[in-house]
């Protein structure tokens, strides 16, 4: 027979999982029907998109995608990389950099840096100015578009940039951040020399090495900052890609230390695979150092976009009549403005003033736009968006035309035989449209009692 302390087990077990369940449910759905604007909310909205988004974009694939496009660019990049830092009489100090960040890959870099010496030695007889400077810049703009079409992904933008401004972009990006990378590199080491001199006293040692550090965090950070503003075609607030940066910087340099302080498991590695052992330690190393990144343009992108998924599933799920319901209210809206002559309003000022859903707002706009409703009007420089106008005489304007409107909108009369076979059907609906919108007929549109 069950005792009393299994009884009180089993039930602190069930209010455990319930509690479990409801908390899931809270991050998933409830905390979308939260429109408190704090900044408790605003993260657990992140959290909660980011994990949506991570479920649904399958960055695993993409980023053994990248991984092998990486591989593929590597020597190209380095031959890049050291070009100019030849210029700059710096190409020792990079290979001892790469070295330092990269122990575990003796070997690769050897033979990777054995590459770039042939590579560039072919300068002197021309072939590097021509076809394979060429080669070089096809191989890097690929990369960069491959991870250009997975960030689209992540923003959810559908056209990517033309063939021309691809040309031109990656090629200024892969000239200008090699000269920052070798600046940035330039400047490490001028202030350790700078504080070394100023601060001679064996004390001041462990100082020297944490500012040293902090430095290499914030070049870091703002690395990958700088890749989730330019790299999408569209536009990235600078609060929202740094505190992206932020997080993918200390994840990598985390990610850094681990790589660097597991040399004992890289004995394991080569007793397995010899000389390979460099193979399978670079392809982890890149696959988890792509997986972060893209991590990483999830948080950029939800941060930015959290306002956009409020009530996104009960959206979904809208009935006809309280979407009926919403679109009154916002064609009230924009007609109202426009009788008192105040400045016109766009989608997001209607959804952040009267607490609209965005994508609600957004589908219901293009409908009456759409529908001969209203129209977008010329946006000054300073505005993202444009504003809304009515596209028809508002003085006559009742609620009926705008639901007698939207009925008519979109395709109809396509199926074979629709009218002779479902005959009843179709009479019954039009009548029951007609009489909802003589109804409406006696409510002008600027009677609806909103404050504008």
């Amino acid at each position: 027979m069950p005792t009393n302390s299994d009884s009180t087990n089993q039930s602190k077990i069930a209010r455990l999982y319930k509690r479990a369940v409801d908390a899931w449910n809270y991050f998933n759905v409830g905390i979308w029907r939260n429109t408190d604007n704090t900044l408790k909310v605003n993260i657990i909205k992140t959290l909660s998109l980011t994990v949506r988004s991570f479920l649904s974009t399958n960055l695993q694939s993409k980023a053994c995608a990248l991984t092998y496009n990486t591989l593929l660019a590597i020597v190209p990049a380095l031959a890049l990389v050291f070009a100019i830092g030849r210029g700059f009489g710096l190409q020792n100090l990079i290979s001892t950099q790469l070295y330092k960040y990269l122990p575990s890959q003796h070997k690769a870099l050897e033979a990777a840096l054995g590459f770039v010496d042939s590579y560039l030695s072919q300068a002197s007889e021309g072939i590097f100015v021509g076809v394979g400077i060429i080669f070089l810049l096809w191989t890097l703009i690929s990369l960069l578009g491959n991870v250009e079409d997975t960030f689209n992904t992540i923003w959810q933008v559908r056209e990517g940039r033309s063939f021309w401004r691809k040309i031109t972009d990656y090629t200024a990006i892969f000239l200008v951040l090699p000269i920052l990378m070798i600046c940035a590199s330039g400047l490490t080491i001028l202030m350790s020399t700078t504080l070394q001199s100023l601060l001679p006293d064996q004390m001041f040692g462990p100082v020297i090495k944490v500012i040293l550090d902090c430095a290499s965090f914030i070049f870091t950070w703002l690395f990958f900052a700088g890749a989730y503003m330019l790299i999408p075609n569209t536009s990235v607030k600078f609060l929202n890609a740094l505190i992206s940066g932020m997080v993918v910087g200390t994840a990598f340099q985390i990610l850094q230390w681990i790589f660097v302080s597991g040399q004992m498991y890289v004995a394991k590695y080569n007793a397995i695979y010899g000389s390979f052992s460099f193979l399978p330690l670079m392809l982890i190393w890149l696959q988890l150092t792509w997986l972060i990144t893209l991590i990483g343009g999830l948080v950029c992108y939800a941060s930015q976009n959290i306002g956009q998924f409020n009530f996104a599933d009960d959206v979904k799920n809208i009935s006809l009549n309280y979407r009926r319901q919403v679109t009154l209210v916002i064609m009230a809206i924009v007609a109202r403005r426009f009788q008192a002559g105040k400045a016109p309003v766009t989608v997001s000022e209607i959804s952040e003033r009267y607490m609209l859903p965005p994508n609600l707002a957004t589908d219901i706009v293009i409908d009456l736009q759409r529908a001969g409703l209203i129209n977008f009007i010329q946006a000054e420089k300073e505005f993202n968006e444009h504003p809304l106008q009515p596209a028809r005489d508002i003085s006559n304007m009742s609620a009926g035309d705008v639901i007698r409107c939207l009925q008519n909108y979109g395709q109809s009369n396509f199926i074979p035989d629709f009218d002779h076979r479902y005959a009843e059907a179709i009479k019954v609906g039009n009548e029951i449209v007609d009489a909802m919108s003589s109804i409406a007929d006696s409510v002008p549109i600027t009677s609806i009692d909103i404050d504008v």
